[in-house]
């Protein structure tokens, strides 16, 4: 028997389906109550807070003032460009722009940015609401990264590249900046930036991954100044919602971030991420062990052998933590200032490079944690970089002596104390600084003084050229050889010898070297590129530019209950899709 319902009875019952879908839909967009986990599409779950440490305090957050990884890696949880890197392959891919179109010949990229993205709501705007983001403001960002501003450390990124970077930075220097800004820097329309080159340059779109090219608002700007050190307003997935001065950053989850998922749910799941700054290795290690935090990077020295045995598996009290590792793009190396004595004498360097067991280094020392750096700068991690052909530095006392003496101290005499300057902190740093000392000492006779300081004031001494003989490591701002090569780039060394040199501190320059790496950069040919990288890498070692020691090898340890955490050569970490199972 049919029955025919009355109109409002039906109107009634569709009304109430609508209710439900859409509260179900609204439960996979809007979390929850902070502290649990909620099941959303696709067997994903809202909640928790990301508990992370780091051994030193950040720097700077203003995007254009970041010189160190820890800075990194707060800031890319906040600030976003027009282009990002793959979590796990690390391969390019839109962010902010939808879609780019590059010229046959390399030298334009044009990029069409997504509708509707809004700035983090901050008191800077009207109402305190975040507006949205246009062509403008990716001008106004692009075009300050080429002023001639202390706080700007970024300028590299787009001098002696896109064209009229080179001459507003001149009239920023001048107090007379150009009115239309950087010329190769034009807004087509409201959503639509186009930025052009003088040359090609092969890794021009890894450039605008970095967070140098981040979009910010101008509101911010003009009513934080230098505050802007610590008050980022950004579009990423979290946002800035505490700082405890060399104790912790604590990120909240952007309730209008426009990331979705690939099954509509809106990005990020976590609720919170909180960095800490706990300076000791070890107690780093208790308070992962203690699960107190989600992630520990890098296991400690002597600890090593109690959470990985032999056979390189978790030992039985580690065991129900995941474990990942990966050879880094890094490599830590000893810088020489070359403009003072006596590291303006090659023979010197010389002699300090092959004084150095690096394979030992690497066994006992850091246990395993790193591959000797023997074949020059850039690390064994680029596809088509033939790493191994590269002639650097083995152990070998007798020609250390030998280079020494030519460097007029046969036997060590009367060569001045050296002091090592590295940065405070403890662990790892601190027992190669005393195992290189040692090799230095017992090798070529000399005598070396540790000198430990802030990490501040470490970076500020070794731009201004106030130390002759540092500890640095270089993790890959983007990935490709170039970003290694640029280190030593005369370009980077300042006319003035008072001014800082950011990037090249050592200070080193070399025309023959200078020509390599620009034809190198101009080559759009991957396979062509990678042999005159090859022919730089080669000329820097010969010249013993710095002392490379190792490639750091990742050991990461997580929870069990973290997922979707992808591990990479650069440890470049965005956790917009990681989230916790319940446990």
């Amino acid at each position: 028997m049919n029955l025919k319902l009355p109109n409002s009875i039906v109107l009634l019952t569709l009304m109430i389906a609508f209710f439900i879908v859409s509260c179900n839909s609204k439960k996979s967009e809007k979390p929850h109550k902070k502290g649990e986990l909620v099941l959303i599409n696709g067997g994903k779950y809202y909640g928790g807070v990301f508990r992370i440490n780091e051994t030193e305090y950040f720097r700077s957050l203003y995007p254009l003032n970041i010189t160190e990884v820890v800075s990194h890696r707060i800031i890319n949880q906040v600030y976003e460009g027009l282009v990002s890197l793959n979590q796990a392959t690390l391969d390019i891919e839109p962010c902010l722009a939808e879609s780019y179109i590059v010229s046959e010949n390399a030298t334009i990229y044009t990029f069409k940015i997504r509708k509707g993205i809004r700035f983090q709501n901050d008191p800077c705007f009207k109402n305190g609401v975040g507006r949205e983001v246009t062509a403008k403001d990716f001008k106004y960002c692009l075009d300050k990264l080429c002023e001639a501003d202390v706080n700007n450390q970024g300028y590299w990124v787009f001098q002696n590249l896109v064209i009229g970077a080179d001459e507003y930075f001149q009239s920023t220097i001048n107090k007379k900046p150009l009115f239309s800004g950087v010329a190769g820097i034009v807004v087509l329309d409201t959503y639509t930036i186009q930025i052009s080159l003088i040359r090609p340059f092969a890794s021009f779109l890894a450039k605008l991954a970095t967070p140098f090219t981040a979009v910010f608002p101008r509101e911010a700007i003009e009513m934080y100044g230098l505050e802007m050190r610590e008050h980022a307003v950004g579009t990423g997935p979290f946002q800035i919602k505490a700082i405890e001065n060399d104790e912790s950053v604590f990120l909240e989850r952007n309730p209008n971030y426009w990331g979705k998922d690939s099954f509509g749910n809106q990005l990020p799941y976590l609720d919170a991420i909180k960095f800490s700054f706990l300076h000791e290795d070890k107690v780093e290690m208790m308070e992962f062990a203690a699960g107190k935090l989600e992630m520990k990077y890098r296991i400690p020295l002597d600890m090593f052998s109690e959470v990985i045995d032999n056979r390189g598996v978790l030992t039985k009290e580690y065991a129900k933590f995941q474990v990942q590792e990966k050879i880094e793009m890094s490599t830590q190396f000893y810088g020489f200032l070359h403009s003072e004595a006596p590291f303006n004498n090659i023979n010197v360097r010389k002699a300090f490079c092959y004084a150095i067991d690096r394979e030992k280094l690497c066994k006992y020392t850091i246990h395993g944690q790193g591959v000797p750096a023997t074949h020059g700068l850039v690390p064994p991690c680029f596809n088509g970089f033939n790493w191994e052909s590269i002639k650097g530095y083995n152990y070998d006392p007798i020609r250390a002596k030998e280079f020494l003496s030519k460097a007029g101290y046969p036997n060590g005499e009367g060569f001045p104390l050296i002091t090592l300057q590295l940065n405070s902190g403890g662990g790892r740093n601190a027992n190669v600084a005393e195992a290189i000392k040692k090799m230095l000492e017992e090798t070529l006779n000399i005598k070396i003084e540790l000198n430990q300081v802030v990490w501040a004031q470490h970076s500020e001494n070794i731009e201004t050229g106030k130390c002759k003989f540092w500890r640095l490591g270089w993790v890959a701002d983007y990935p490709d050889p170039e970003n290694y090569l640029n280190l030593m780039n005369g370009l980077n060394v300042p006319k003035d010898p008072k001014d800082k040199a950011y990037i090249n501190s050592f200070r080193y320059v070399n025309l023959a070297y200078d020509n390599i790496y620009n034809k190198a950069n101009q080559t759009v040919d991957q396979v062509e590129r990678n042999k005159l990288y090859g022919l730089a890498d080669q000329m820097g070692a010969d010249d013993a530019v710095m002392m490379n020691l190792f490639h750091d090898k990742q050991f990461r340890l997580l929870q069990p209950y973290v997922k979707d955490f992808p591990q990479n050569a650069m440890e470049y970490r965005i956790l917009k899709s990681t989230y916790f199972v319940p446990h």
